[in-house]
């Protein structure tokens, strides 16, 4: 089915290349920087007193990404771990990993997590915008926000949609070296005045295997993944907008049971087939003049399903993992004798599992629900015109019901505090500082898991734990902003971020695997983690510089080690535009040694990798309508593995692609 998509896009492609262009206007500006997520609410990056990197537009579609390590693996905190197969990648920020971090899509909360089958279900090529939220945000976004939210929102028709343009279309064909894969794209859309619609199609599909450096195999990393995506908004007034969407994601193809490692004893080959069907319904209200409502409602539904079948013996597993939620926020701007910002609002969702085997109940993935409810609020008090003082609390009580009358149903509650200051000495300047404390309750898997785990000499049994506790920190942290325009040019920008921060977490839920023994249980541990973190990024027009550093350290309280702490990392890039057509740009990337590790644990070497690319948007002539790219990633075919996943990352690999607007 995959090949025939591909093959219906790439066609739509070459013919859309064709059609009479209408150029755009895509003039070099230095617009400032507005964050979503951060506070529910949109604020420039100097009001937001918290820990955020953004990553959007020309940004992403220059790095033509496979994959999330590729989109977003660069921002300092943030590293993608589960090596290089696409479909075992999830996110770790500042050492908090899987359930520990917020999934939102388009404001809709991502829960599923589950053992190496990933957490990513879209195509890159969708991405618009990504907004990365580093620490405890449970205050605004309740459970699992432990180490923060990462938001990723997908185009819209007003990304799309050049000045004075209606109506219009955008095909994408791309090739990877690396895995000779083929991707492509097409999207249509339009602006009507009240009505508005976009829709989508995407493909991607290997026709071999990925090698890491040297040219070494990665086996059974040849994945195809398809991705359609429909937007119908209606404004019926000027301070009133709907919009509904639909999407739909597929990959498929042969993989290790778990995909983050290699096939072998205990992780057999699988014919692996996902399935997610996703839908927002979102209605945004404010009315003009009004400083009491700002309104914005969404229901939101998840529908995830999994089917590995083995290959060596007769065995069918299925993962099925849905979620339904509706969120409510509203924004007050009052006074109290000082100007106060409120934030505040409801959410609730629930999520259902259900594991087969065969057709009957799956241990290792049991069959239970999960239902919590939050209510939240946020208020930022303008002391002066220079310092905002910034409270917040939320409640929620979860419930946590397994299908077994043998297992404990759990039922708990948890307060959410946060109090914060933004301080601006200057108009160009900010300092802040938060103490939040933050929380995550127990997975479903993690509490009531049981079966088989893998098979060995002795065979390797998950044992249930329905008293594990929340996850619960006390979260500090310490950061200054700079950013101003006209710094040595009229046209220049500078901006520059850095934090400390310290996470005192207890109960941290911690998966233990006793070979001898022959059992895998999870218990709860109390631990730190601290670091720091910065980024700088100067943009002068005709040239650019960027970097990001991000030190992260964690130990239990035994003096040992956590597993999931991330490699020391900097980051630099740079580039030089010599007209409106041209840029050219490298990355470069500088691991250091992880070898803080627990103690029997494997060490994580030191790496450096180079990224070159190159990107020609011509606003004349015949391919005046196009954006062409060429890049070389891991320029000199390093064999590195990003910690703590012990796979070797994809070698070199040239990439090229074409981009036509009409």
């Amino acid at each position: 089915m995959h090949r025939g998509i591909l093959t219906m896009t790439t066609a739509l492609v070459a013919t859309g290349i064709t059609w009479q262009a209408q150029a755009q206007d895509d003039g070099f500006t230095l617009d400032p920087i507005l964050l979503n997520s951060a506070f529910r609410d949109e604020r420039a990056l100097l009001d937001t007193p918290v820990s955020v990197s953004v990553v959007e537009g020309e940004t992403l579609d220059n790095r033509q990404a496979g994959d999330f390590q590729e989109l977003i693996g660069d921002v300092p905190g943030l590293s993608i771990d589960g090596g290089p197969r696409g479909i075992s990648q999830e996110p770790n920020i500042r050492g908090f990993r899987d359930e520990q971090i917020v999934l939102r899509f388009d404001g809709g909360r991502f829960n599923f997590g589950q053992a190496h089958r990933g957490r990513f279900f879209i195509d890159p090529d969708l991405v618009q915008r990504v907004e990365v939220i580093r620490g405890g945000g449970s205050t605004l976004f309740g459970s699992g926000a432990l180490g923060g939210v990462i938001s990723v929102e997908t185009r819209d028709v007003s990304d799309l949609l050049a000045p004075g343009q209606t109506m219009g279309g955008r095909l994408s064909l791309g090739y990877s070296s690396n895995g000779d894969a083929v991707n492509a794209s097409s999207t249509v859309f339009a602006d009507w005045g009240a009505w508005d619609a976009m829709l989508f199609l995407g493909a991607r599909q290997l026709g071999e295997n990925m090698e890491s450096g040297g040219g070494v195999e990665i086996p059974f990393s040849e994945i195809d993944l398809v991705n359609g995506l429909i937007k119908v908004g209606f404004e019926p007034s000027a301070d009133s907008r709907i919009e509904l969407s639909f999407s739909a994601f597929e990959d498929e193809g042969l993989t290790p049971a778990n995909s983050s490692g290699n096939p072998g004893l205990g992780n057999p080959t699988v014919e692996r087939e996902a399935s997610v069907r996703s839908f927002r319904l979102s209605w945004d209200y404010a009315p003009p003049g009004s400083d009491a409502v700002d309104l914005s409602v969404l229901l939101y539904g998840e529908q995830l399903d999994i089917t590995e079948n083995r290959v060596d013996v007769s065995r069918l597993d299925e993962t099925r993992y849905d979620t339904i939620g509706l969120e409510v926020t509203n924004r007050s701007r009052l006074d109290f004798g000082v100007p106060v910002d409120l934030v505040y609002g409801f959410e609730v969702f629930r999520d259902t599992q259900e594991g087969l085997r065969d057709g009957a109940p799956r241990g290792s993935f049991p069959n239970a629900e999960a239902t919590t409810i939050g209510i939240f609020t946020e208020a930022t008090m303008e002391l002066s015109p220079q310092f905002d003082l910034i409270a917040g609390l939320r409640f929620d009580q979860y419930e946590r019901d397994p299908d077994d009358p043998a297992l404990a149903e759990v039922s708990e509650t948890f307060f959410s505090p946060r109090i914060g200051f933004s301080y601006r000495p200057v108009e160009n300047w900010q300092v802040y500082g938060n103490l939040a404390r933050a929380f995550r309750a127990p997975s479903l898997s993690q509490l009531y898991n049981s079966g088989l785990h893998f098979p060995g000499r002795p065979n390797n049994f998950f044992v249930p734990n329905p008293d594990l506790k929340p996850e619960e920190s006390t979260q500090v942290e310490l950061g200054a902003r700079f950013e101003r325009g006209g710094v040595w040019q009229s046209n220049d920008r500078l901006s520059f971020a850095a934090n400390v921060y310290f996470a005192d977490v207890e109960n941290y839920i911690e998966q233990i695997v006793d070979v001898p023994g022959g059992t895998t249980s999870s218990s709860n541990v109390d631990a730190q983690l601290w670091g720091f973190e910065a980024e700088a990024e100067y943009d002068a027009e005709t040239w650019f510089l960027g970097a990001g550093i991000g030190i992260a350290r964690g130990e239990g309280d035994d003096g040992d080690w956590l597993g999931s702490i991330p490699q020391d990392r900097l980051t630099l890039h740079g580039g030089y535009r010599p007209n409106d057509a041209w840029e050219l740009g490298a990355r470069a990337t500088f691991a250091a040694e992880q070898d803080r590790v627990p103690a029997g644990g494997s060490v994580g070497p030191s790496y450096e990798v180079l990224d070159l690319y190159a990107t020609f948007s011509p606003d004349r002539g015949p391919l005046a309508n196009g954006t062409f790219r060429i890049g070389v990633d891991n320029l000199f075919d390093e064999t590195y593995q990003i910690y703590p996943n012990g796979l070797s990352q994809p070698g070199r690999t040239l990439e090229i692609s074409a981009t036509f607007t009409f």
